[in-house]
């Protein structure tokens, strides 16, 4: 499932991403790093033992998405990102803020999703990613970066 995650997450930054001051392969390499701070922060909640906060982020369960630490945590760091690139803060700030909600609602949609195409976007297996202990996790995590 981090795989489809990270997929998804990237072309959404890509797409959110493209029309901005910089250039097309610091975009590029902003979208990418992006795709992989959000694995990255998914997988620590994950170990953190955050399960039913992802499984609330990821869910139209009520609760507002920009009051999830998780979601504080994405936003900061693609802001981040966008500044190593580059970016001015205040303009890294705008573009991550802009960006990020529009991301987690895809996920959401994903999660959500009937269609066969998205059955891998299964709320019910967030917790089953943990399978194999936490090093089971890493190494699935870091087969994404290679």
């Amino acid at each position: 499932m981090l795989d489809q995650i990270k997929s998804f997450v990237l072309g959404k930054l890509s797409e959110h991403m493209g029309p901005n001051s910089l250039g097309d392969s610091d975009t590029k390499a902003a979208a990418e790093e992006g795709a992989n701070s959000v694995i990255d922060t998914i997988t620590e909640d994950l170990k953190g033992g955050n399960v039913d906060e992802l499984k609330s982020l990821f869910s139209d369960d009520g609760n507002a998405t920009e009051d999830s630490p998780i979601f504080q945590k994405i936003k900061t760091s693609l802001s981040g990102i966008l500044q190593k690139k580059g970016m001015a803060p205040e303009e890294a700030e705008k573009e991550a803020a802009s960006a990020a909600p529009g991301l987690i609602e895809g996920l959401k949609a994903k999660f959500a999703s009937e269609d066969e195409a998205d059955s891998g976007f299964d709320l019910g297996n967030i917790a089953g990613l943990l399978t194999g202990g936490v090093g089971g996790l890493v190494d699935k995590a870091k087969s994404l970066f290679s």
